[in-house]
């Protein structure tokens, strides 16, 4: 006889990461032989440049193989300070940088040490799946914003309105998963006066920092003059920029009192991020002309993608998708398919998953039901069979694409 497992309040309050529980189930179709198509996870498809592969294994020839500084190597941090002194004209003290293991856990790391139960938190819709579940963990409370009426696109005025006397974060992601949404630099300064101007810090996730298309331009808040990043926490990812999801390295830039927090926490959960790669990332921080050339080079491609996905995503009968700003998704409107036959935008990816063997993400996951996340992060060869299959099982509207 077996005992049924106590789970915290703590973990019992959250949901599972619905982009990983759509990844699984396409993993499980592979394994039976099914030609699956899978368009959930965000993850890029290139691999990891491979100047940054020889400097993991100089950093590893080197011995570095040992325990670091919670915060991590000084010349990790030291190479956060220059790189976004030389890309962006940041002036960033040392003591405000920590390493993490991976942006989510720069995430965690920040939220942790900055929220208390009952407080609020601002989160705009749509949202990544994981923010108001790190809010749960921390027994505060989510605060969703609508942002449809704007494009997705968040504005100071909205952050404003919703503003109370329990509010005590705001959660930005520019650009934005899932949406592809770019908040403007000038409204990103605006939104971040706001809350400054009323004691509410802001966490900004910059994971697909260098992901914006043209017109849009990378912005960091990194970038605010010192009493405004006061309020500021930017939690930086190598997982998309530099196709390094499974290395496991992030960090954050904070005041140096939100730093000391966070690596006071961290000292007792992951202790640091692995040594030699914390060395690779280091040296390819400095070594900008090729790194720089790798993230435009995705860029360029992800772009090339995109300008082909998406009108040939709106030939499909019922779906209706805007161009995205930046990132590698496309959030497509599925409510025009819903009544009769099809309740929800989950029933819409049940039936594309098992009819056409092509698996995207529920927008209910993201805060908004009768949505679809589709991810271009995969090869043309890829997109242009999900969308003869879904042409097939839906049908076309019979408009041309480019």
């Amino acid at each position: 006889m077996s005992n049924v497992f106590p789970v915290s309040d703590h973990v019992a309050r959250m949901k599972g990461s619905s982009t990983l529980i759509a990844a699984a189930a396409a993993a499980e179709m592979r394994a039976n032989g099914i030609d699956v198509i899978d368009l959930s996870v965000g993850e890029p498809d290139f691999d990891t440049p491979e100047f940054i592969k020889r400097y993991a294994w100089e950093g590893l020839e080197k011995g570095l193989t040992k325990y670091t500084a919670t915060a991590g190597l000084i010349d990790f941090r030291n190479a956060v300070v220059g790189f976004y002194a030389s890309q962006f004209g940041a002036e960033i003290e040392l003591n405000e940088v920590a390493a993490s293991c991976g942006g989510k856990q720069a995430l965690f790391n920040a939220a942790c040490a900055l929220l208390n139960p009952g407080d609020d938190v601002l989160i705009p819709k749509p949202y990544w799946v994981t923010f108001p579940e790190i809010v749960t963990f921390c027994r505060a409370n989510s605060v969703f914003i609508e942002t449809e009426q704007t494009d997705f696109i968040l504005t100071a005025d909205q952050v404003a309105d919703s503003i109370t006397d329990r509010t005590k974060l705001l959660i930005i992601n520019s650009p934005n998963n899932p949406s592809g949404r770019v908040i403007p630099p000038d409204e990103m300064r605006k939104i971040v006066e706001v809350c400054a101007a009323r004691g509410v810090y802001v966490m900004t996730d910059e994971c697909y920092l260098f992901f914006a298309y043209p017109p849009a331009e990378p912005f960091s808040l990194a970038t605010l003059p010192e009493e405004l990043r006061e309020f500021v926490c930017v939690a930086g990812s190598f997982s998309k920029t530099y196709a390094m999801t499974g290395w496991r390295i992030g960090y954050t830039i904070a005041s140096e009192q939100w730093t000391k927090a966070m690596v006071r926490l961290q000292s007792h959960s992951a202790t640091h991020p692995t040594s030699f790669v914390q060395y690779a990332c280091a040296k390819a921080l400095r070594d900008t002309e090729n790194t720089m050339a790798a993230v435009e080079s995705m860029t360029s491609e992800y772009e090339r993608r995109k300008n082909w996905f998406v009108p040939a995503l709106n030939e499909i009968r019922g779906f209706k998708c805007s161009m995205p700003d930046g990132a590698f998704y496309a959030f497509v409107d599925v409510r025009e398919m819903l009544g009769e036959t099809f309740k929800t935008s989950a029933d819409v990816a049940n039936v594309m998953l098992n009819e056409c063997y092509t698996v995207v993400t529920d927008g209910a996951g993201f805060g908004a039901d009768g949505f679809l996340r589709f991810s271009y992060a995969t090869s043309m060869d890829n997109l242009r069979t999900a969308i003869d299959r879904l042409g097939n099982l839906f049908g076309r509207t019979g408009v041309q694409t480019a």
